[in-house]
């Protein structure tokens, strides 16, 4: 199935530290079947690149904590447009 996957650069990161996921969503045509649809999948990922640059730009002691918690809500979301686009088709 396939994925989109936004995390933070892992090149860009301190020795030992890994990449932040900041979006993981599994994606189907249907996600790009209507204007709706497709806008509401660029705004996620919109959502999510900005997240991992202002990530990589806060040092990793600073980076807030609210970063897990805003790729666990844009996901949310994402499924929870998916229901209601399966329960539509």
């Amino acid at each position: 199935m396939p994925r989109i996957i936004v995390i933070t650069d892992p090149l860009s990161a301190e020795p030992g530290e890994n990449p932040s996921v900041l979006l993981e969503e599994h994606v189907h045509s249907v996600h790009l079947s209507t204007d709706h649809a497709a806008s509401q999948l660029v705004q996620r990922l919109a959502w999510a690149v900005s997240d991992a640059e202002n990530a990589e730009r806060t040092p990793a002691r600073e980076t807030p904590s609210r970063l897990p918690r805003a790729a666990a809500r844009h996901s949310r979301q994402a499924t929870q447009a998916r229901r209601r686009q399966t329960v539509a088709a």
